[in-house]
């Protein structure tokens, strides 16, 4: 495997100039994405209004996203390997323009999970396409730093879906804002047709059965085994938590109006933004990438059992809780940057993807799940503070569970 390394270092060096604007757009592009992965929290009332969407609905509109996006990730890895990030990304982006147009249209709940699905299929290569160019071009022990920028710009999209979004959709309607967003998007993915530059293409065929690397290559990496399952609820709660119950919480257990909801979903998006910045150095800083996650994931934990136990707690409270639930669950870089540390140069792409595969797919469990669960207690007679106590502790319950089989998981030192 030696030379597919040596070539990596010397492309870092022939691209080095081109990889920011390249950065920039697909950035860009991501931010769009967090948008699209988060927004329906925030006007979910008026969804329920217009559109004749439950609890359970809403549930099933959000899992479209991230069941289509989850679903397209191993040809994406392939495709990354094969062709590189700019034909992978900008191609399916056009899909998800024509979902968000399709979502800003709907009259019928089907519609908006038919829309959401096909913004999910055009947002899936984004991040990767990100990750891919940076596991190429820069060295692995600065990964997770790379990652978890990106992961913090790109939560500006998460931020857009908050208070703007609220605003917006006051004033011009939710449906008429789709219809922005939408040509956005199509802005974005010519800008990466126009501006990405790729690595030169890097697929070599294994040393002792002369056949090309594939994803079973990648499931034959057993320290990559513990990190699945934590894959599988520690963002996708994080997303779960911000995509569809943090605006419901604050309408329904406090009784808040539009403006007032974006606020306090704020609180929660600004502390994504800084916890995906703090966790980049963080690895290095501390020697470890296992016990960075390890410690995120508790104190996460912590503040789900903290709403479980007091769910009616004060608005500013609540924040605080959901802000502890948003910053210090963000670690989705650290965990790429553990997968990454056991990838060889020819399996990034394959491998990255699969592990954003474990990570965007349990969004797409959790949620539709979480929302029949809630709709479920709503028909026993629950009330909503009891209803969103024990969705949080069931949520917090699941986390912990992923927790112990991470903690076998060999760690990463960076540098090493």
């Amino acid at each position: 495997m030696a030379p597919a390394v040596k070539t990596a270092r010397i492309e870092s060096i022939e691209i080095g100039k081109s990889r920011v604007p390249t950065l920039v757009v697909l950035v860009f592009g991501y931010l769009l994405s967090q948008f699209y992965r988060s927004f329906l929290a925030v006007i979910a009332p008026e969804l329920g209004r217009d559109v004749g969407l439950d609890a359970a609905w809403l549930g099933l509109v959000s899992a479209a996203f991230f069941a289509a996006f989850a679903g397209v990730q191993i040809p994406v890895g392939a495709s990354l390997d094969r062709f590189g990030a700019r034909r992978t990304v900008s191609a399916p982006m056009l899909l998800a323009a024509t979902g968000a147009i399709v979502f800003a249209l709907a009259r019928e709940p089907w519609v908006s999970v038919a829309g959401m699905a096909l913004i999910g299929f055009g947002c899936a290569p984004i991040y990767m396409g990100s990750l891919f160019v940076i596991g190429r071009t820069t060295t692995p022990h600065r990964f997770a730093l790379w990652s978890s920028a990106i992961v913090g710009i790109g939560s500006l999209g998460n931020l857009a879906a908050a208070t703007p979004m609220a605003a917006a959709a006051q004033v011009f309607g939710w449906r008429a804002t789709m219809l922005a967003i939408a040509a956005a998007t199509l802005v974005s993915a010519a800008l990466v047709f126009l501006v990405v530059r790729d690595p030169p293409p890097l697929i070599e065929k294994h040393a002792e059965t002369g056949r090309r690397p594939s994803l079973l290559d990648v499931l034959r990496i057993r320290e990559l085994w513990p990190l699945f399952p934590i894959a599988l609820t520690s963002y996708p709660i994080v997303v779960a938590v911000r995509g569809l119950w943090v605006g419901p919480y604050f309408s329904e257990v406090h009784g808040l109006g539009p403006i007032e909801r974006g606020n306090a979903v704020s609180v929660m998006v600004f502390a994504m933004i800084a916890g995906a910045f703090f966790y980049g150095p963080l690895d290095r800083w501390l020697g470890t990438r296992k016990w960075v996650v390890v410690g995120g994931t508790v104190a996460t934990i912590a503040a789900l059992s903290a709403l479980a136990l007091a769910p009616a707690m004060p608005v500013g409270a609540a924040s605080l809780a959901f802000g502890a639930i948003g910053g210090l669950g963000m670690t989705y870089g650290v965990l790429m940057a553990h997968t990454r540390a056991f990838l060889p140069a020819p399996l990034l792409g394959r491998g990255l993807t699969l592990m954003n595969m474990a990570l965007i797919g349990g969004a797409a469990l959790i949620q539709p799940l979480s929302g029949a669960f809630v709709t479920r207690l709503a028909a026993s007679g629950a009330g909503p503070a009891t209803i969103h106590a024990t969705l949080y502790a069931t949520y917090a319950g699941g986390l912990a569970l992923t927790l112990v089989i991470y903690l076998f998981a060999r760690d990463a030192r960076p540098g090493r």
